[in-house]
């Protein structure tokens, strides 16, 4: 049976599903008798229409109708498959995944727009959320922590547009990323030594990077007996502690009211006793009150943010402070970043759909007006290999960082030999 005719009987057997099922009795079973007395009425219909399908083809028209009933539709063998980690849906026709750091055109299409509305309104539904014309846009996330944003006319010109950021079912380790030669081993240890010694990070990057992942995988070196608070838009991180309570920011209700900010969050924070306030993604006036809890006990806290070079991420955190409005001087600003962070990452997403830490760099103070910075490591790129994959080599530059003492007190000790290996990635 061709395509056409095989969505179209499909669609004939799931609306006379929809006539069969009682919905009310459906909800008082428990999900697997459910999913079985379904399967048994998919089974009866297709018998008594007598349709000439093979046993493959019955056995995909069960499964995409369950998962219709039951689950999101098309989506769904998508989600179940880990190496998916975005999908992308330009319009009911057009879908695009991102596997292993590379986008990729698929076959996946939904019967039309209102179809893909339902799913739509499915995935936002659980979380309590809404959308329609007055409110045609929305963040969310699904129960496995996975971003969800959705957009539909009439600002989404071509029909209902849907994003889904993956997030693995595990953090990935320090281990697995010396394997994916994200980072080298003397990078990573430097970095493991700078947590441990409660040295504020801030981490930077662009879209898809893999901030979060890396920032995931750095809270494992937190000791055991300190209290973490995580700040976020979008509750994403997975941190690998037990202390920890997890704040998440409430967006406005259908009034435009209700709405609750990082900036909000990270004040009540300071009231909950944290050792360290790690915050998902800094991006807005909440920048200013982060620098001032990391300069009043809060050492060792973590941030993200979207920038292009560690330079990069200093100035777009002097422009959020600026939104905080409090017509601080430039230097002074400064001071206060000069003061609260220690060392800032940079991780980019190369051309051949690998992450890797591109720049290690330490705030060493200020000369007059500037903020100095020193590289301790950064990734050289020298060329694609024969197979498409970035070549290059993880590179110290032989300086001696600066906090080296505050890690002799915190009990780090490290090799000078560790600013001089060089490590090839082909």
């Amino acid at each position: 049976m061709d395509s056409v005719s095989f969505e179209q009987v499909k669609t004939d057997i799931h609306r006379e599903l929809l006539a069969q099922l009682d919905l009310e009795k459906l909800a008082r079973t428990t999900n697997g008798q459910a999913k079985q007395a379904v399967a048994s009425i998919i089974q009866g219909i297709v018998a008594k229409e007598r349709l000439l399908l093979n046993s493959t083809e019955k056995e995909k028209i069960q499964s995409d109708l369950l998962d219709e009933v039951f689950g999101l539709g098309p989506l769904e063998p998508l989600l179940k498959d880990q190496s998916v980690s975005d999908i992308l849906i330009n319009r009911n026709n057009l879908c695009y995944i991102e596997r292993n750091g590379l986008l990729e055109r698929i076959e996946l299409k939904f019967r039309d727009d209102n179809h893909l509305l339902q799913i739509i309104d499915r995935i936002i539904g659980a979380v309590g959320r809404r959308i329609d014309e007055s409110s045609p846009m929305v963040d969310a996330r699904l129960a496995d922590g996975s971003r969800v944003n959705a957009i539909i006319p009439p600002l989404a010109l071509d029909g209902p547009a849907l994003s889904i950021r993956r997030f693995g079912v595990a953090p990935l380790t320090a281990e697995r990323l010396l394997e994916l030669k994200s980072i080298s081993p003397a990078m990573l240890t430097t970095l493991q030594a700078a947590v441990k010694a409660r040295i504020s990070i801030l981490i930077s990057g662009g879209t898809g990077a893999g901030k979060t992942t890396f920032l995931n995988m750095l809270s494992k070196y937190i000791p055991p007996g300190e209290r973490l608070i995580t700040i976020e838009d979008a509750a994403e991180l997975q941190i690998q502690q037990e202390n920890v309570v997890r704040l998440e920011t409430r967006p406005p209700n259908v009034e435009g009211q209700g709405a609750v900010r990082q900036r909000q969050l990270l004040i009540n924070s300071l009231r909950m006793r944290p050792d360290r306030i790690i915050i998902g993604e800094v991006r807005g006036e909440e920048a200013f009150d982060m620098l001032q809890a990391m300069n009043t006990g809060h050492e060792g806290s973590m941030a993200t943010i979207h920038a292009n070079t560690c330079r990069d991420a200093l100035a777009r955190l002097e422009s959020m402070v600026a939104m905080a409005n409090f017509n601080l001087a430039d230097k002074a600003v400064r001071q206060q970043v000069v003061s609260a962070i220690g060392v800032v990452v940079q991780i980019s997403r190369m051309s051949d759909g690998t992450r890797r830490v591109v720049n290690i760099a330490e705030i060493t103070g200020m000369e007059g007006d500037m903020v100095t910075m020193q590289d301790i490591f950064t990734f050289v790129r020298r060329g694609v290999g024969p197979t498409g994959k970035v070549i290059g080599s993880f590179r110290p530059s032989g300086i001696r960082p600066k906090f080296m003492e505050k890690l002799r007190l915190a009990g780090q000790n490290l090799p000078q030999e560790l600013f001089e290996e060089i490590t090839e990635v082909a």
